[in-house]
């Protein structure tokens, strides 16, 4: 199973990177396309919302292994990585089509408009989790790599508020991210108070008793 589903998984998350090239080509080509008015900004929003489902499909690998059996924990570093590629996409787009590589204007937008500045704290994050995600690192740093990849959380809620802060009409998408980054936090400190009673239990039965 595993020979089959880390090829499958690369692929499925690199399909939105080939439909962004081949929308690129079409419309280099003046072919019909789907990038609209404003090419340059929906990119950077059709990349941005790849990386945000990316990182909340990361958020639900353990849920639903705890929950239903299904264990794909073995697919979630693969994932984990695209979700930082994309965000680097993201940047990269941003300053590519938006800015026209004008990088004081970007310095600008950090310091001025809050909700990137938010999206560059969650980006930044992601460079540890990146960096220290093979193995290697992983038994090198020992109980500190998983420290280190809590910080998992406080990015999605950076990222959960860049998309809900940048929105100027419809929330129904955002608020959408917002109720599932939601129940993702809920059951994780649901499932972590559970573990803790039931460690207490075993380890003083008549006192709980």
């Amino acid at each position: 199973m595993i020979r089959f589903a880390k090829p499958l998984c690369f692929l499925v998350c690199s399909l939105p990177f080939l439909y962004c090239l081949w929308q690129i080509f079409r419309y280099s080509q003046g072919l019909p396309n789907n990038l609209g008015a404003d090419p340059g900004e929906k990119i950077v929003h059709f990349i941005g919302e790849t990386a945000m489902i990316l990182l909340m499909v990361t958020l639900s690998v353990t849920p639903i292994r705890k929950m239903s059996g299904w264990n794909f924990v073995f697919l979630r570093r693969m994932i984990g990585l695209f979700v930082f590629f994309y965000a680097c996409l993201h940047i990269t787009s941003y300053l590519v089509f938006l800015l026209e590589l004008h990088f004081a204007g970007f310095v600008d937008d950090i310091v001025k408009r809050p909700y990137i500045t938010v999206g560059i704290l969650a980006f930044v994050g992601l460079i540890p989790l990146a960096v220290t995600s093979n193995d290697r690192m992983q038994r090198r740093l020992g109980r500190n790599w998983k420290r280190i990849h809590q910080l998992i959380y406080p990015i999605a809620i950076c990222v959960v508020v860049h998309r809900l802060w940048q929105t100027r009409g419809d929330y129904a998408e955002p608020l959408l991210y917002l109720a599932i980054l939601l129940l993702l936090l809920g059951y994780r400190i649901f499932d972590s108070q559970r573990a803790r009673f039931k460690n207490i239990i075993q380890r003083h039965p008549r006192t709980i008793l």
